[in-house]
């Protein structure tokens, strides 16, 4: 029942919803000035700042993101599978982890997680708060516990003084995972040309732009990419109209998603709906990484998710669209990284 509603919103986009848009719709009639269109209540929504952090947990927090410290073996950080000169996430299909063992699945930005309702692709943590413990613990990352990590961090002077002088009871797990988030709550990216045009800046996207977002609304790409994050704030089933995973040579334990979570059969292949604000920046795609662009992802997902064939013209459309979700941290656009092939990187 959870996964009806978005299914009837794309059927019922197929019924009444044309799947061509003039692409010249908005051009003004000559003679006449051109009428804006009424973009607030639009289904895609502006990203906003995040408003009273403080800053200095945000400080805090921005030091126990880099702190290898964090690790057993001090020698990894959350920044080590989540490269913020970058695009929050990496290059490989599988981040590779502890001792260069890779990890299940592919690793998410963590740009703009803080709006995700839950997180992790299966949904395992209700909260970033959550998500830091399965970090913690996991053989596969940072393999440790907080009694040691409290223990190294109480030797380090400058912690000490800093978690004192933000916290009454000091350096405490609670403490830490607050002054991470705090600072991961930070990193929203703001100001992409898509929000300036929902704001009013008509010419901040061009035509084809446009006409890309009407088609990605027009096939109900809308039903499960919405609001501010593009995503990220449902569960759907990987597969509505066709099975994906029969196509894979090999099935893993992760591609039963949110089933080993719940344990409930309706709960196989059911993933936490990713958002798609920077998604022209983290290629590869999918919990499993498996595809490398982004036209490829738009014709998978209209296969699976909405049961239609896109033709090549409007994948290139909604692919011109998706380019524009990407904003600014700290006022710099966000770089895609250079893939290279190294050893341990899968095509």
């Amino acid at each position: 029942m959870q996964y009806l509603l978005p299914v009837l919103f794309i059927i019922s986009s197929w019924l009444f919803i044309p799947l061509t848009v003039n692409a010249n719709q908005t051009e003004p009639t000559p003679g006449r000035l051109p009428v804006q269109p009424d973009l607030r209540h639009e289904p895609v929504q502006p990203l906003l700042p995040a408003k009273n952090l403080n800053p200095g947990k945000l400080t805090l927090g921005k030091n126990l993101f880099h702190e290898q410290r964090l690790g057993r073996d001090n020698d990894m950080s959350c920044a080590s599978c989540h490269l913020l000169e970058s695009n929050g996430a990496n290059h490989r299909h599988h981040t590779l982890g502890r001792n260069g063992v890779e990890l299940d699945v592919n690793t998410p930005t963590v740009f703009n997680s803080s709006l995700n309702h839950q997180q992790f692709w299966d949904g395992r943590a209700a909260n970033l708060h959550e998500q830091i413990n399965f970090v913690v613990a996991n053989e596969k990352e940072f393999a440790s516990n907080w009694p040691a990590i409290i223990k190294k961090l109480e030797q380090d002077a400058t912690y000490t003084l800093a978690f004192n002088k933000l916290y009454a009871d000091g350096i405490t797990a609670d403490n830490i995972r607050d002054a991470i988030v705090t600072f991961e709550r930070s990193l929203i990216t703001i100001n992409s040309r898509f929000d300036r045009y929902l704001l009013g800046e008509s010419d901040a996207i061009n035509q084809d732009e446009k006409h890309g977002y009407q088609l990605f609304k027009s096939y109900g790409c809308v039903a499960c990419h919405q609001g501010s994050n593009v995503g990220g704030n449902l569960f759907m089933k990987f597969g509505v109209f066709g099975d994906y995973f029969s196509t894979k040579r090999k099935l893993t334990n992760a591609d039963f998603g949110r089933f080993n979570v719940t344990g409930n059969a309706a709960d196989r292949h059911v993933f936490r709906v990713p958002s798609l604000r920077l998604v022209a920046l983290t290629a590869p795609y999918f919990h499993d990484g498996s595809v490398q662009t982004l036209e490829q992802a738009v014709k998978v997902m209209a296969k699976h998710q909405l049961g239609r064939s896109i033709s090549d013209e409007d994948v290139s459309s909604i692919v011109a669209f998706l380019k524009t979700l990407a904003g600014e941290y700290r006022g710099q656009p966000l770089p895609a990284i250079q893939r290279q092939k190294q050893p341990g990187n899968k095509p």
